[in-house]
């Protein structure tokens, strides 16, 4: 019997549907729950399967990491907190849409682009994983440097009306990220004596902080005033044929980005939904929605969310390289069962590489057939009063920031930015131009003095490698393209008043 069928044999196993079943529940309902995420609920589980069959064990881990990226569409739809950083861009659209008096709706188009990205994303996974992985794998340091700041350029584009404040939240952001440890030298800066910040300042506390913690500052200051009710009507869930085809390009755009960021080693979901989302916004016939409910920005978020899990697989399974924090718990998975990542995989265990791929499709099929089932009761939340959820939320925030290091710096960290991001909202100035300039800039520094390195401290190669002049050109047009658009607009009104 070959392994492809041995292995589709075993998939369908009562057991294994059981781990997919198990591990996808599990994944969505962490996901979903500001403070926790994949990667911890992974990580706790992993001592769990070393009494398992490696199959099984990946069979476990892999839902778990499908359901956990799902999962966070639901509170950020439905309580502007984004269960993970994969679910920040679809806060922008779902709250608004749900305030709208259309919770389902919104969460109906989320999930339907989530399993759209999923399998878009599973196919190019079975389709190209090796030479896919193997042009990701040549690219060069500058080249790395060059793709991250075409990223960064990205604040531009998500800055809202104010290009200054979009800047300015992105220079925040990206100031954020220097404390710790420098990737290029290794030298500690910027710690303030702190040595809880020789590694930097992590990235859950800081997110909890800015999206969730900042929400919970809001309600306090407002608790005078009555709390806003929101039908949590579930029409609209189960998207008609004319939804699909109104979305369907976009849908296959933002996953094929998805998938393409999920294979970058080291970019995350996170980025995937931004670029999703950015695309969406150029490509869109109605962008001034984009922020106030547009279903456009919520299938783009989603879809490139959920699309980087097949993606991040690809280096996986192909060159052992993790393409996410999950991914590198995986990678250790792996090799715990005594199994080698790579080349040799395919070669030495292909069942294993069969079992990986079929167990991803079966966690977003269920995952998709789990939340359009459930999501009825779920956003039955939306009718709590808040001053009955907001301790709740504030348990999970701070077990979430305490668990990651276990200690009270990080939850000290979660609060401080839980001011930051209060401020920034009474201020309007945005907050995804500062989580991408935290995310992004350590990635380029590293790359950028790695790089300088090679080429004996030269800057050339900025010019002269493959891919990284396009790169650059990219970000030059995303950072001139609001301006051109601003004068345009401005210029418009003028010549219609002489013309008049």
């Amino acid at each position: 019997m070959s392994p492809l069928i041995e292995t589709c044999w075993q998939l369908v196993e009562p057991w294994s549907l059981f781990l997919v079943v198990l591990g996808t529940t599990a994944g969505v309902l962490v996901g979903a729950i500001p403070g926790l995420t994949g990667a911890m609920l992974i990580s706790l589980s992993l001592p769990l399967t070393y009494g398992m069959a490696p199959e099984h064990a990946l069979i476990l881990l892999i839902s778990m990491y499908v359901g956990s990226i799902s999962g966070g569409l639901i509170t950020a739809t439905l309580l502007r907190m984004p269960g993970t950083p994969a679910s920040i861009m679809t806060t922008l659209d779902g709250y608004p849409m749900a305030q709208g008096g259309q919770p389902g709706r919104a969460l109906g188009l989320g999930v339907s682009a989530s399993f759209v990205g999923g399998v878009i994303s599973w196919i190019l996974l079975v389709l190209l994983a090796r030479p896919m992985a193997l042009a990701a794998s040549q690219m060069t340091k500058f080249e790395f440097f060059s793709l991250t700041m075409m990223a960064m350029a990205l604040i531009a584009a998500v800055s809202g009306r104010s290009l200054a404040k979009g800047m300015l939240s992105g220079v925040l952001g990206m100031l954020a990220a220097m404390p710790g440890t420098a990737p290029t030298d290794g030298q500690v800066r910027w710690t303030l004596g702190f040595h809880q910040l020789n590694n930097g300042l992590e990235l859950l506390p800081t997110l909890i902080g800015v999206f969730a913690i900042s929400q919970v500052f809001k309600d306090i200051v407002e608790l005078h005033r009555e709390p806003e009710r929101v039908a949590a009507s579930t029409s609209g869930i189960r998207l008609k044929l004319a939804d699909w085809r109104r979305h369907a390009v976009n849908l296959v755009r933002s996953s094929f980005i998805g998938s393409w960021v999920g294979i970058l080693p080291g970019i995350g979901a996170n980025i995937g939904s931004v670029l999703a989302y950015t695309a969406a916004r150029y490509f869109s016939k109605e962008p001034e929605k984009f922020g106030h409910g547009s279903e456009e920005g919520i299938v783009a978020s989603e879809a490139g969310n959920n699309a980087t899990v097949g993606g991040a697989l690809v280096p996986l399974i192909s060159m052992g390289i993790p393409g996410s924090v999950i991914d590198a718990i995986l990678l250790g998975a792996l090799v715990i069962h005594k199994l080698q990542p790579g080349p040799l995989l395919f070669r030495d265990n292909p069942g294993i590489v069969y079992t990986i791929m079929g167990a991803a499709l079966l966690a977003n099929i269920f995952m998709f057939v789990l939340m359009i089932a459930s999501v009825g009761s779920i956003a039955k939340l939306m009718t709590f009063p808040r001053w009955l959820l907001t301790p709740l939320v504030i348990m999970f925030c701070v077990v979430g920031s305490y668990a990651l290091n276990n200690r009270l710096f990080d939850v000290g960290v979660m609060l401080a930015f839980g001011v930051v991001g209060f401020a920034f909202e009474r201020w309007r100035v945005p907050l995804a131009p500062f989580v991408i300039g935290f995310v992004l800039a350590p990635v380029a520094e590293y790359n950028l003095g790695a790089g300088l390195q090679l080429a004996g401290g030269s800057y050339l190669p900025l010019l002269t490698e493959r891919l990284c002049p396009l790169f650059l050109l990219i970000a030059a047009g995303l950072l001139v393209w609001p301006l051109v658009s601003r004068v345009r607009q401005r210029v418009r009104p003028e010549s219609q008043s002489r013309n008049d």
